[in-house]
């Protein structure tokens, strides 16, 4: 039997396995409790953020037989309250939200905006949502990736959104909110999603390992997270690759050799060199590697983290707590050392001058390019801390 992929295995069925996102699950919370809900939600943000995630939890929620047996009874509301009740919403088992887990409700409709954009689609949409709901209170359109549509098919859903039957409830969603008109945004409630913390992402992936019956090397649930940029679906599929190349234990030289990620050991003698203003080894490490096809933007990155966590750790010593999470113990014992050598300038500085350089990797005649010119700047000693 094929197994499931982890992102869709460990999709959250409800607010409170939602990763990250707090500002927008507690307003939806709210808007439950109070009975409060609006004919149409927008949600914008990265991709993997969790919007279409929460958009079908909400879609569940609003219509969950646990919840509409609560509306106008605080007291008994099947959400965390204020007087400390906890139960989960949408509860999921109802026949509602059997249905809604299912994908045979009638009730919940999904769009892919990017393959039905035209306005056909919309008038076909406009003709369908005047039938009442089947079963559920509220019949719920998600349409994914709004912004794709096209010019008419966007005036008429404007005119649909300007007078929505009672029954039905708008969920749309789009990694590029520049693109949605004005008029769309302005009719309904807006919500950003935001990129999840590496924090947050390691400690969701610590819980995924365990659960799948694996160990993981010190460190590489926080490599994970910052391979994964913000996004929990990207980080699930790393994840995956990696339990499938693994044997019981997903060890930091498999994260290495399948995904091109520089040693621990090259990484700090790169910040080394930095510090010690040694051009020469700067170079020639980074030139190492390019040679192992090291990714370049991986290595960047890993280079700011370092130098950011160093600032931090130098400001404030009781910053370590913090690092002991997510940093390894042979890393950490790198970090004490530097920080009693070196001054918070030193730090900032070079941190500074690897974040102006970055943006440059895009453009780069070749990709270790704009890392050895931050090297020589950095070695030059312009403006640099003591």
């Amino acid at each position: 039997m094929e197994s499931e992929v982890l992102y869709r295995k460990y999709r959250p069925k409800s607010f409170d396995e939602v990763i990250g996102e707090r500002h927008v699950v507690e307003v939806l919370r709210s808007a439950l409790e109070k009975n409060r809900i609006a004919h149409a939600y927008l949600f914008s943000g990265p991709r993997g953020t969790g919007k279409t995630t929460v958009a079908r939890i909400f879609a569940r929620a609003v219509n969950c037989a646990n919840l509409a047996l609560a509306v106008g009874e605080a007291a008994k509301l099947s959400i965390p309250t204020k007087e400390g009740l906890h139960l989960q919403i949408p509860c999921n088992k109802c026949e509602v939200c059997q249905e809604f887990l299912s994908g045979r409700a009638l009730d919940l409709v999904e769009i892919d905006a990017a393959s039905s954009r035209g306005i056909d689609e919309i008038r076909a949409l406009k003709e369908a949502m005047q039938v009442l709901p089947f079963k559920a209170k509220y019949k719920v359109y998600i349409i994914d990736e709004v912004h794709m549509l096209t010019k008419e098919a966007f005036n008429a859903l404007l005119k649909t959104l300007e007078e929505p039957p009672s029954h039905v409830i708008f969920i749309l969603a789009t990694t590029e909110i520049e693109k949605v008109p004005e008029t769309i945004v302005s009719r309904a409630q807006h919500f950003e999603f935001r990129l999840i913390s590496e924090e947050e992402l390691e400690s969701a992936l610590a819980r995924i390992v365990k659960k799948e019956g694996f160990n993981a090397e010190e460190g590489v649930m926080g490599l994970v997270a910052v391979l994964a940029e913000g996004s929990l679906r990207d980080a699930e599929s790393i994840l995956d690759q990696l339990l499938a190349y693994s044997e019981k234990e997903v060890k930091l030289a498999d994260l290495e050799l399948v995904f091109g990620l520089p040693s621990r050991a090259l990484v700090q003698n790169i910040s080394a060199a930095f510090l010690e203003q040694n051009a020469k080894s700067a170079l020639a490490h980074i030139h190492r590697a390019s040679e192992q096809s090291i990714d370049m933007k991986i290595l960047f990155k890993l280079l700011l983290r370092n130098f950011r966590h160093l600032l931090y750790l130098k400001l404030e010593p009781a910053y370590k707590a913090e690092l002991v999470k997510f940093i390894d113990s042979r890393t950490l014992v790198f970090f004490e050392e530097v920080v009693k050598k070196y001054e918070p300038g030193r730090f900032a500085d070079i941190l500074k001058k690897l974040n102006d350089a970055y943006p440059h990797l895009r453009f780069a005649y070749v990709p270790e390019l704009p890392l050895e010119l931050a090297a020589l700047n950095i070695a030059s000693g312009q403006n640099n801390g003591k």
